[in-house]
């Protein structure tokens, strides 16, 4: 697997912004009552994430470390307020639809996130493909979740009427509490998924690489063993 492959494995998969690392909630719970609300939000953080790793990676050099923070949220702001005035004069709909949540963009984890992490390491070329792949990840799973949310609180998908009419809509699936209760079945069934792949493959056996044990570690495929100190060191419990 190639850098660039690995980078939108990553971003879709392994480290999925949504059902891995549990970044950026605030949009997830609250503009994902449709899939068309979820897939809005989720291409436009896609087309703010890729523009603002792009252009950090480019400046990466030029940038002085002690400011970095506030260039990265000025040029993130930039392209977030470029996005914001094509959503309203194009897509007005989408635009009310997603309200505040576009300039809130700004502050998302997700894009500093990868801005600090990713882009201000690497080249244009490699962090315009993790903005790609971070950004897929996070569509996907807000889509996901807007279809479920949408299909047994209102019975359409993209406004496609899916039940019969004679189907008693989930009403707290389009309200707050709903989103909590959709993504937490959609992040079991992918852990669940994720085990059984595991046990196939002979990894739920794997010995952990991690020389600080488990501390910070997101890896939920070791089937909750502990391990601690020096690499291969199982402590079971």
């Amino acid at each position: 697997m190639n850098r660039t492959t690995e980078r939108l494995y990553n971003g879709i998969v392994k480290e999925n912004p949504t059902f891995v690392q549990m970044l950026g909630m605030c949009p997830t719970m609250a503009v994902t009552t449709s899939a068309v609300n979820g897939l809005g939000m989720g291409l436009t953080t896609t087309v703010i994430l890729i523009l603002s790793n792009m252009m950090i990676s480019a400046l990466r050099k030029v940038i002085p470390d002690k400011v970095r923070i506030p260039a990265y949220i000025v040029i993130v702001a930039s392209f977030v307020t470029i996005i914001q005035f094509l959503l309203e004069g194009f897509v007005p709909s989408l635009y009310d639809s997603l309200g505040i949540y576009i300039p809130l963009i700004v502050v998302n984890c997700i894009i500093l996130g990868r801005a600090e992490s990713y882009a201000s390491k690497n080249n244009v070329w490699l962090s315009m493909f993790d903005g790609i792949g971070m950004g897929l990840g996070f569509t996907i799973g807000l889509t996901s979740i807007g279809i479920f949310r949408e299909l047994f609180g209102n019975g359409t998908v993209f406004n496609v009427r899916i039940m019969p009419e004679q189907y008693e809509p989930v009403t707290i699936l389009i309200l707050a509490p709903g989103a909590f209760f959709v993504l937490a079945c959609l992040i079991a069934a992918q852990n669940k998924i994720r085990m059984q792949r595991a046990e196939k493959k002979g990894e739920n056996s794997l010995v952990c690489e991690r020389k600080d044990g488990c501390i910070g570690c997101t890896n939920t495929l070791c089937g909750g063993r502990e391990f601690e100190g020096t690499q291969g060191k199982e402590v079971s419990k």
